[in-house]
């Protein structure tokens, strides 16, 4: 059975404390906004899987129950920065196998300002579900008195520069595309423009990642309800996207056998996610004509070019300068700014990715829309690890 997006919503994503504002406040809005571009009510729900890293348990409960009180089953998930998408992944699931007609995908965070510890929960890195990650930068790199996970992906971006001939400069035209991109996008964290100059001038994070390259930590939400085609048609429902493949890979032995920092991070997980997206499709990336993917720091987008198979290994960077991943390229990858601009709340950031996508695949995304846009590719990846892909079409 296919499953369809049938309706999409999400918060403006801000920087943590700029609204005196609940985690449940955040879910009633974009999820209310969801219901609404779908037309169906809450009541309609058969199941809820609801995404974050940072609340108790059964926060999902206390955040769906701003919808209604109709005894749905609500399923709390995290898989670090790739739970929206894996919240999305049961919906399809759901939905797919026939045991549901109608799900609602959650994903939110409240995060406290300033920079993440050695994982998600900010804790012990010792006692952390990533420290096997964090051994092996360890043992390549150190460990510095800078953030984790800057360290882990500047361990990566450095590694990149030695093998490829990478420069500051590539890394930083990612991030000036980004930013770019947000300034027409009224949900991004931030909406300033900056050119590769003013990146590289920034304050240095780690290096080589100076601030403007590493995304923000974020306050907000994403909705996405997820339906059958026998649904849609009992209902009479419009402007369906359908899912067309998704698949979500973990980590395996290529992690860590080579003690890199680039593969530690999740390019190999990322590379098998997309060869099994790109199989079950019956698509490839050539198909494709936006993307929004997990560019968490700078680096990690050049990382998934190459994963995705948007260009040979070491040749990203040489990809981004040509100008071949923005409006007029080849493809429009992050038109929202991504996560280094739009923000990044853990939970909401896979949900916000296909949100974006169902937008530019109805041609409703404004001065930010890629013209023609029919197929369209999200990317969620999370260390610990987790990578999804989903491939999604207009109906």
């Amino acid at each position: 059975m296919k499953a369809y997006v049938a309706g999409v919503g999400m918060t403006r994503f801000e920087k943590p404390g700029t609204r005196e504002w609940q985690y449940w406040d955040m879910v009633r809005e974009a999820g209310g906004a969801a219901l609404a571009d779908a037309g169906i009510s809450y009541n309609e729900v058969e199941q809820v899987p609801v995404g974050y890293c940072f609340q108790p348990s059964t926060a999902g409960q206390r955040a769906a129950y701003e919808l209604g009180l109709t005894g749905v089953p609500v399923y709390n998930v995290n898989n670090n920065c790739a739970t929206g998408a894996t919240a999305l992944m049961l919906a399809r699931q759901l939905v797919e196998g026939g045991g549901c007609d109608c799900v609602l995908a959650l994903g939110f965070e409240k995060m406290r300002k300033g920079a993440l510890g050695a994982g998600a929960d900010g804790g012990d890195l010792a006692a952390s579900p990533v420290a096997r990650h964090y051994g092996i930068m360890a043992a390549r790199h150190g460990f510095a008195a800078t953030p984790p996970t800057a360290q882990i992906f500047g361990g990566a971006a450095r590694e990149h520069m030695e093998r490829h001939g990478t420069t500051e400069a590539q890394l930083a035209a990612v991030a000036a595309k980004n930013h770019r991109h947000s300034v027409h996008n009224p949900y991004a964290q931030f909406r300033d423009a900056h050119d590769v100059d003013a990146v590289l001038a920034a304050p240095t994070v780690h290096r080589p990642l100076t601030r403007l390259q590493c995304s923000p930590t974020s306050d907000g939400a994403a909705a996405a309800v997820v339906v059958s085609e026998r649904f849609a048609e009992r209902r009479g429902l419009g402007g369906l996207t359908e899912i067309v493949a998704q698949a979500m890979v973990t980590d395996t032995a290529e992690s860590f056998a080579s003690g890199s920092c680039i593969d530690v991070v999740g390019q190999p997980m990322s590379r098998e996610a997309a060869r099994q997206a790109y199989e079950r499709a019956g698509l490839g990336i050539d198909d494709v004509d936006v993307v929004e993917l997990h560019d968490c720091f700078s680096v990690n987008e050049l990382l998934t070019y190459e994963a995705l198979g948007m260009c040979p290994a070491g040749e990203s960077g040489a990809l981004v300068e040509s100008g071949a991943t923005t409006y007029g390229g080849r493809w429009v990858v992050n038109p929202s700014g991504g996560l280094i601009s739009k923000g990044h709340p853990l939970g909401a950031t896979g949900l916000a990715q296909a949100a974006e996508l169902v937008w530019q695949l109805r041609g409703e995304a404004g001065e930010r829309q890629v013209p023609g846009a029919r197929v369209g590719l999200a990317h969620n990846i999370g260390l610990g690890g987790a990578a999804v892909v989903t491939l999604l079409r207009a109906a």
